[in-house]
């Protein structure tokens, strides 16, 4: 065996190390979503456990999905997603033909699956995901440069979003264009160049959002949830009395009035949030917020590390999953506070819902694994340079890497030589752009 394969055989043996701080966040967000969904639907069935135990099966769904995307190469991800678009678009048709799409409430969003109801859209937000990452990786600098290559993920995020209003899902359509909007902008997207298909699509939703009677009623009793208290506004008004009873400390875990019937409708699900508030009071949503900014930061932290080892698919990636879960736990909190009109957006790892319990514990699954393989290609490049591998963890969210003295050695105590430098050039992020 010559000296090349050697190394490579040496390089291939290195491990990496799945990040602790998104571990932490993940499994508190995780057991603080088991403890509210059984408290909150403690008087929502005949039988007290009946949803709580449907949660706990959901989410040992997801964590099986999750363990399988934390044993996936992202290499064998980045191969398979060409094939995510057209899948994604296959589930969204499905769910509107009538025998295999579920109607609830008015709105057909779900395919049968025998033992539970599966709501396509929490795949398809992950399947764009990935496709996305995939395709600024591949055209970075067409997208920066050219009309065509801009335009043709935000017409793919169109046709979706057509696609979801037809169910009708106004919400997860929103989000999808925003969440594409932005990964967009990370990829070197010019922004001067945005801003005319930006302000079409606003313009677009502004008009489809007054086209619809709900939405209108929605859209007024959020101004004054009170004016019609038992109509309109009964969800947001019940919602802002939970959250003002539980002022600093909250009533009590199980102590909420507002989620017995009659009260809160969803309250396990839309707006659990309020009831965190009553319960826990304002204490307990710091620390709910806390632990989302901790969440998102950290993804977004170990994007630009990637970006900046020029691993950019899976840097993209960790950017998606990090505007996502931001975004969706911005909006479904803004609708519980009453700052954002009334969506069916659930708060990620912490509400029930079977779709998007599963599907968002995939991703945290397909985050932690890009964690795992950039520690690993650190520990690879450690040893191609002959230093020793890194053995400290990255800093937590909003501390900066410093730099740890080397030992003094004899070479290092030389004199460098006149025009020379033993500083080595730094890698600066470039979202997108010099894609080798």
């Amino acid at each position: 065996m010559d000296a090349a394969s050697r190394q490579a055989t040496r390089l291939d043996a290195v491990t990496g190390r799945f990040d602790a701080w998104l571990i932490g966040f993940i499994v508190a967000l995780v057991s603080l979503g088991i403890v509210m969904v059984g408290s909150s639907s403690v008087a929502q069935a005949e039988t007290p456990t009946y949803i709580l135990t449907r949660h706990l099966m959901f989410l040992g769904v997801g964590t099986i999905a999750a363990l399988w995307a934390m044993r996936l190469e992202l290499k064998t991800v980045e191969r398979l997603a060409h094939w995510l678009l057209p899948v994604s678009l296959l589930l969204l048709v499905l769910v509107l033909i009538p025998g295999i799409g579920v109607s609830v409430k008015g709105a057909r969003r779900w395919i049968n699956l025998g033992v539970a109801g599966f709501q396509v859209v929490e795949a398809v937000k992950v399947f764009f995901i990935v496709w996305m990452a995939s395709y600024l990786k591949r055209f970075s600098e067409d997208v920066s440069a050219t009309w065509p290559a801009m335009l043709k993920p935000l017409g793919v995020a169109v046709l979706f979003m057509g696609l979801l209003l037809v169910q009708p899902d106004f919400g997860s359509a929103t989000l999808l264009m925003a969440i594409a909007g932005c990964m967009l902008v990370l990829g070197g997207a010019h922004l001067p160049r945005m801003f005319g298909p930006a302000m079409l699509v606003l313009l677009a939703m502004v008009a489809l959002a007054f086209a619809a009677p709900y939405r209108v009623r929605r859209l007024m009793s959020f101004t004054n949830p009170f004016e019609d208290a038992f109509g309109a506004g009964f969800q947001l008004s019940n919602a802002l009395m939970a959250i003002g009873r539980g002022e600093w400390l909250g009533v009590g875990l199980g102590a909420s009035v507002h989620k017995l019937p009659g009260y809160l409708p969803e309250a396990h699900n839309d707006f659990i949030f309020s009831v965190i508030a009553e319960e826990l009071g304002f204490v307990g949503v710091c620390v709910v917020v806390a632990l989302y900014v901790g969440l998102v930061g950290r993804a977004l932290w170990l994007g630009l590390q990637c970006i900046e080892m020029r691993r950019h698919f899976a840097g993209y990636c960790a950017f998606g999953i990090a505007l996502w879960i931001g975004l969706q736990s911005t909006v479904s909190m803004g609708v519980n506070l009453g700052l954002l009109p009334t969506k069916g957006l659930t708060l990620p790892l912490v509400s029930y819902g079977g779709s998007s319990v599963a599907m968002t514990m995939a991703a945290m699954g397909l985050l932690l694994r890009i964690s795992y393989e950039l520690e690993r290609a650190r520990r690879q490049v450690a040893r191609l340079r002959g230093e020793p591998s890194p053995a400290v963890a990255p800093p937590p969210v909003g501390l900066r890497p410093t730099a740890v003295p080397k030992p003094a050695t004899a070479s290092a105590a030389r004199p460098a030589s006149p025009g020379t430098s033993r500083l080595r050039p730094r890698v600066e992020p470039t979202f997108g752009r010099n894609i080798a």
